[in-house]
C-alpha cells in the first residue's frame, strides 16, 4: 500500500461515523435508543489515547448541543468512561435532556509531560467542532464538564480558549471552537497554591508527573498549567462542585476560583458538598442535577 493510500484510509477511519454497542459496562446509564459512535480518531493517528465516543439521544432531530466530558485519573490514570458509574444518573439526564454527549481521552502524563494532556483536549474537541455535523451537532453550543484532572483540563482549555497560547494546541495555533459553559468538579485551579511546606520530590506524585518536575523546581509551568492565569471578563460561565473532605484537592481550589471569575465577573456558581470526599455517588445527587440542568438551559441552549 502506498504511502498515499495509508494516510486516505487513516483519515477515512477517523471520520467514519461508526456505530457501535453501547459497553455492557455502562449500558445500563443511557437511556434506551440511545445511538453511540466510538473509538472515534481525533488526531488522524492509531494512538490509543486519542479517541472519543459520542452519544446522542434516540431521534435526535440534529443542530443539538453538546456536552464533553473530561475524565479525572491524576492526569495518568484510568478512561474515557471513567467518572460515569458513579455519576450515572447525571449523564443519563443529558441524554434526557436532548443534548449530544462526548467523551474524550488523552495521553497519560507518564507517556507525555504537561502541556501533552491540554493539546489532546484542544485537538479532541476541535476534531468534534469540525465534524459536528456529520453527527447532528451544533458546533456554536460545546460544554465542558471534568472531574479532578479532567476539571482541570476541562477549566484550563475554557478559560485559555481566547488567550492563544501556542504550547496548547499541538500546532501552535488556534482552536476555532468557543466553550459556552463549563461544569467543573472539584478541579485544581492554581497550582502555585498546593506548594507543600516541606519541599517532597517524590516521582510518583501526580504533579510532579505531569510537570516532569516539582512545583518548586518549575513554578513557570505551575503557572502556565494554573487555570486561574487565564481568567479574564470574556470567560464562560462555571459552575463548580467540590467536596468540603477532599482530600486529594482541597476544596479551596475551588473557592480560589470562584474568586478570580467574580472578580472579573464572569458568571460563577460553587456548590461545596458537606462531608464529600475526592470523588463518589455523594456528588450525583438531585439538587446539584438540577443546578447543571438549569446552569445548561440558560447558557447552553
Amino acid at each position: 500500500m502506498s504511502k498515499t493510500v495509508k494516510i486516505f484510509v487513516l483519515v477515512l477511519i477517523s471520520t467514519a461515523a461508526v456505530k457501535a454497542q453501547i459497553p455492557e459496562k455502562i449500558k445500563n446509564i443511557f437511556p434506551v435508543g440511545t445511538i453511540m459512535h466510538n473509538n472515534l480518531a481525533y488526531a488522524n493517528d492509531t494512538l490509543k489515547r486519542h479517541k472519543l465516543d459520542i452519544y446522542l439521544p434516540a431521534n435526535a432531530k440534529g443542530n443539538i448541543p453538546l456536552v464533553i466530558w473530561i475524565h479525572g485519573g491524576a492526569w495518568k490514570l484510568n478512561d474515557k468512561f471513567a467518572d460515569i458509574g458513579y455519576m450515572k444518573n447525571t449523564v443519563k439526564s443529558f441524554i434526557d435532556e436532548g443534548y449530544a454527549f462526548a467523551s474524550i481521552d488523552y495521553r497519560y502524563s507518564t507517556d507525555a509531560i504537561f502541556p501533552a494532556q491540554i493539546q489532546d483536549c484542544n485537538q479532541a474537541i476541535s476534531w468534534l467542532y469540525q465534524n459536528a455535523g456529520k453527527y447532528g451537532i451544533d458546533k456554536n453550543k460545546f460544554a465542558v464538564i471534568g472531574f479532578s484532572a479532567g476539571g482541570h483540563l476541562a477549566s484550563l482549555l475554557a478559560l485559555s480558549n481566547n488567550n492563544k497560547i501556542k504550547q496548547f494546541t499541538p500546532d501552535g495555533k488556534g482552536v476555532p471552537f468557543k466553550i459556552k459553559a463549563v461544569i467543573d468538579f472539584y478541579g485544581p485551579s492554581n497550582f502555585m497554591a498546593l506548594i507543600p511546606k516541606i519541599e517532597i520530590n517524590d516521582p510518583t506524585d501526580a504533579v510532579t508527573s505531569l510537570f516532569g518536575a516539582t512545583i518548586l523546581e518549575r513554578p513557570d509551568i505551575a503557572t502556565l498549567a494554573s487555570p486561574t492565569t487565564y481568567v479574564d471578563a470574556n470567560d464562560p460561565p462555571f459552575i463548580i462542585f467540590h467536596g468540603e473532605k477532599d482530600e486529594s484537592v482541597p476544596y479551596t481550589q475551588s473557592v480560589l476560583l470562584r474568586s478570580y471569575l467574580s472578580r472579573v465577573k464572569v458568571p460563577n456558581e460553587l456548590t461545596i458538598v458537606s462531608n464529600a470526599p475526592h470523588y463518589g455517588e455523594m456528588f450525583d445527587v438531585e439538587s446539584n442535577r438540577k443546578k447543571i440542568s438549569v446552569f445548561l438551559k440558560t447558557y447552553l441552549k
